[in-house]
Order: structure tokens, then sequence, then C-alpha cells
């Protein structure tokens, strides 16, 4: 029996620089993106991964990938098919951002092979798109959305996001209505993050205008409500999908599936041990003929460590973490691991338990990181 593996592609370029973003991303010009493209093949080129090994999903994230030339990711997933074993049915998704696609490009990607898109929309209305400094309207969205539709994809992600400046509850509401009344197959909701070191971190808090903690909550537990109405799903904390088409990459990040990263500081969990690419450009470039040159934070994970991520990340799923699984995985039972910190929770109404399976509660997904953090042992 193959074992499988995960690929994720960082395409570390975009159009302009968010104010709350401290993804490894930003602009290049056409010929500092085609360098970085051809280290990229290279790097696939030279990778090795344990014989026998087939790989189920690949994830070309950023940045915008949609930014580069298409004709990169049809040699990026030619190269991939040439030299793993690329299952039939896996899943390719490809991140994308409205006023970055045309016509010509969702064909490419058709030919590549790409399957599922992830396209960036973040909020329906045009005044919350404009404060925080995306490129695009909503019009913009509806036009690549439809584009991709023609184009026959049939798998599309929405990104959107909440907890934005000026964004409230009936904002949010509007948002979450329009889109779902266009079916796509999986939205992503996350709050906006002001992290340290970012434009919007050196803003008065004021002028960012942003909603209030408590209701930050509210607007999420509403989410998931309203989104049940329109027959999404909630899988996972941030993520709803239609029944049958969860994102399988996602759920493999949560599960521990194997996964390798290429390119600028991508990450990867192979054997037991976590590791990311070198974060600096020109060493990327120099280095991408010998992946073992472009590896940092090296770090085996012992059992304890394995447990620990065994739960803070099954965790993020509704369904939440298998007794049994853990029981299996590590030659101890659950309640011997964990126990005291479940009983706890549960009797505050933060988490529950059934049919073999400990998960967070509504109430707990509101305060998840407190949670989390109690299951590092």
């Amino acid at each position: 029996m193959k074992n499988s593996m995960e690929f994720y592609l960082h395409i570390p370029f975009c159009v302009k620089k968010c104010g709350y973003c401290d993804f490894l991303s930003g602009r290049a010009s056409v010929q500092e993106q085609n360098r970085y493209c051809e280290a990229l093949l290279l790097e696939l080129s030279r990778c090795e991964i344990p014989a026998g090994t087939s790989v189920s999903t690949v994830f070309i994230g950023g940045g915008t990938p949609s930014v580069i030339d298409s004709e990169w990711i049809i040699c990026f997933l030619d190269r991939i098919r040439d030299r793993f074993s690329l299952e039939d049915r896996a899943e390719i998704t490809l991140e994308a951002n409205p006023g970055t696609l045309t016509r010509e490009k969702l064909s490419d990607y058709k030919k590549a092979g790409v399957n599922r898109l992830s396209i960036g929309l973040q909020s329906a209305d045009d005044r919350e798109l404009a404060l925080v400094g995306w490129i695009h309207t909503y019009e913009e969205f509806l036009q690549t959305y439809r584009a991709a539709r023609e184009a026959g994809f049939d798998n599309i992600n929405v990104d959107l996001m909440m907890a934005i400046p000026g964004q409230r509850e009936a904002s949010l509401r509007k948002t979450l209505s329009t889109v779902a009344a266009l079916r796509p197959e999986h939205l992503s909701l996350y709050s906006l993050i002001i992290e340290p070191g970012t434009p919007f971190a050196r803003k008065d808090p004021v002028l960012l205008d942003l909603p209030k903690e408590e209701e930050e909550r509210r607007m999420y537990r509403e989410s998931i409500d309203y989104l049940q109405e329109w027959g999404y799903v909630q899988y996972e904390i941030s993520n709803f999908a239609l029944p049958g088409r969860e994102c399988r990459h996602n759920i493999g990040y949560w599960q521990r599936v194997p996964y390798r990263g290429f390119g600028l500081g991508a990450a990867s969990l192979t054997g037991e041990t976590r590791f990311s690419n070198t974060p600096d450009m020109e060493e990327y470039l120099r280095d991408c003929r010998s992946p073992q040159l472009l590896m940092r934070d090296r770090e085996p994970l012992n059992r304890q460590a394995q447990m620990e991520e065994f739960m803070f990340l099954g965790l993020r799923l509704r369904k939440g973490v298998s007794a049994e699984a853990f029981r299996e995985r590590f030659g101890i039972s659950l309640e011997e691991a964990y126990g005291q910190v479940i009983e706890r929770y549960c009797r505050m109404g933060l988490m529950g338990e059934e049919e073999g399976r400990v998960f967070l509660t509504l109430d707990g997904i509101s305060v998840s990181n407190r949670i989390l953090s109690d299951f590092l042992l």
C-alpha cells in the first residue's frame, strides 16, 4: 500500500502588499518572477521523497499565484508528474485574486490539471474593500467568478474576511448572502489579525474602526448559523463547504498528513520532522539545486510534540479527535494523556464528547486559542 503526501508550492508575488499581511510575499518585476519560477522548477527536479509515496494533493499558494505567467503553472505540474507519482484523482488547488485572472490563464490552468480554484474576494462591499486597500471591486470578482465557471471549474472556494475596518454585522451578513447565492462549493471565513510590524499595526486603532471583541464573536456565531441555512457545513474553524466538497488539502494538514513545501519559506512535515525553506530570496535562488541547503529550523518531533500537534491541530476540525485513533497512534488512552483538561472544558460547555470523539463546541471555538494551548504538555 502506498503512503501519500501533500505538496505545497509557494509563489511569493502579488500586485500590492496588503496593510495587514505578514506573509512572505511582495511585488516583483516579470524578470524577477521568471528567475524565481526557474529556481522552483529546479527545486522540484532535485527534491527526493520516500520511495513508494504518492502525491494526493497539490496546493499552489502565495502571494497571488495568478500574478505569474500561467505557462509556469503548466511547467510546475508537468514537472511534478514527471518526477513523482501524482494520484489520478489528486486535488490540485490554485489561489487567485480578481484582477489577475484572464480567460487565457483559466484555460491554461485547466490544461495543466488544476481542478480547484480559491478566489480571494474578502468582502462584497466596495467601501470595505477600499478601506483595507484591496485592488478589486465586487463586480471585478463577479466577472472573475463567472469566467472560472465558464472555463469549466466546478470546485471553487471563495475567501472572505470578517472583523475588517468599518465592517459590522449587517454588512457581513450582506456579504455572506451575496456570495452564498453564487453557490461556490467552499467558503473560507477568516478574522482579520493585526500582526506586529505590518502597516496596520502602526495605525491608530480608533482610526482603523475595527469591531469590538464581543461584536466579532457575535458576528462569527451568526455567520455559522447563516451559512448553515444556505447549506454550508462548517467542517473546520474557518472553513465551510457544501456536503462532500471539503478541501482535502486542508483536512490533510489538520490530520498531520506528511507534506512537502517548495519555494521561498515553504514549510514541510516529513518523517515526523518539521522544517522550512530559507526565507531569503538570494539564498533560495542560489541553493535551489540542493534542497538540503535550503532547509532551516529543522525540528525532529518527539512523542510528546506529536501528541500535542495531534490534539491542537485535530481539534480545529468540527468533528474533533478520535480517541481510538489517538490510542492506536500513541499507545495510551486520550483520558490518560488529557483527561483532566477535557473534563474541565466539558464541564464549562466548551468541549463535548460523543461517539468516541472529543471536539470543541461553538462556545469553545470562540475561545479556541486558550483551550488549544492547554493541550501543550
